[in-house]
């Protein structure tokens, strides 16, 4: 069983940074994928990026490659997501995830997630 919890959420300007954090609690989080997605109103949730568990391999969807950088701790069972030259079209609830891959998260089939923190991009 893992538990996430999501923060460092909120309001930005067009152009700012912000850097989610995702504290995973339970014993597997070392040997999980994670990844995060995010959800913005009258949309269906999407994909955003994704680690694998010892961090040697990446995925970024296209509409934030080069902006956005994931990360991970697994000494803190922590993952990040670093959020740069950020839009108002970023704008949603982000959520973190864990899976049992990258190609698994990707195709949003998730073991756990997070209940989601709160990004706002104004223009």
């Amino acid at each position: 069983q893992v538990q996430l919890v999501e923060s460092g959420g909120g309001l930005v300007q067009a152009g700012g940074s912000l850097r989610l954090s995702c504290a995973a609690s339970g014993r597997t989080f070392s040997t999980n994928a994670m990844g995060w997605f995010r959800q913005a109103p009258g949309k269906e949730r999407e994909f955003v990026a994704a680690i694998s568990w010892s961090g040697s391999s990446t995925l970024y969807a296209d509409s934030v490659k080069g902006r956005f950088t994931i990360s991970r701790d697994n000494a803190k069972n922590t993952v990040y997501l670093q959020m740069n030259i950020l839009k108002p079209e970023d704008t949603a609830v982000y959520y973190c995830a864990a899976g049992k891959s990258l190609l698994l998260l990707r195709l949003r089939t998730c073991d756990y997630w997070g209940q989601g923190t709160q990004v706002t991009v104004s223009s």
